[in-house]
């Protein structure tokens, strides 16, 4: 697939068919996500595929909670993985300290798209959810304490195969410019 083709078809998938997917494709996502390129080559991540049934449900249940309208579709996903966010190198962090930026928190965005672009080539739909409860999926996941869970991606068929609705984007001259702001 080209690649324009193949973000353009990518989206947020909320409701998966009751249909396993082949660990061979989830192993074939976290590659095309440790190819991803980090600030210094520091990979500051850790991949927690969760594809045990009664595990995978509690760690959905960490994605929503009783007033919460979001992630409610994640128990239906086969697949849920968790990125840890990993300690970057201490060059890393002084860089990220004299520029104020979360160089980790970039990385694990190039990283986790870099993981959704290839579920979507292998016609798996996912959803990346920053909405958690990170405590209760650290103790169930035995992530330590002082790690940071970046993101859940819920990973599935997608339910039904149309075709993807037109993306609502803001035009490309509100959001680029040449030369000056």
């Amino acid at each position: 697939m080209r690649l324009m083709s193949l973000i353009t078809s990518r989206r947020s998938v909320r409701e998966y068919a009751a249909e396993a997917v082949e660990p061979g494709q989830i192993d074939l996502c976290v590659e095309a996500a440790r190819l991803a390129p980090s600030a210094s080559n520091g990979q500051p991540w850790r991949f927690v595929i969760v594809d045990d049934p009664p595990l995978k449900d509690m760690v959905a249940k960490a994605t929503f909670g009783p007033g919460s309208a979001f992630n409610r579709f994640a128990p239906q996903a086969p697949v849920l993985v968790v990125l840890v966010i990993e300690p970057s190198s201490t060059l890393n962090r002084i860089g990220a300290a004299i520029k104020r930026r979360s160089y980790p928190l970039i990385d694990i965005g190039i990283a986790a798209e870099h993981f959704c672009l290839q579920a979507a080539e292998l016609g798996l739909g996912t959803c990346m959810m920053g909405w958690f409860d990170e405590g209760r999926i650290k103790r169930l996941l035995g992530i330590p304490a002082s790690r940071r869970i970046g993101l859940v991606i819920s990973v599935g068929h997608p339910e039904s195969s149309d075709i993807p609705r037109l993306k609502q984007r803001k035009p490309l001259e509100a959001i680029a410019a040449r030369n000056r702001y």
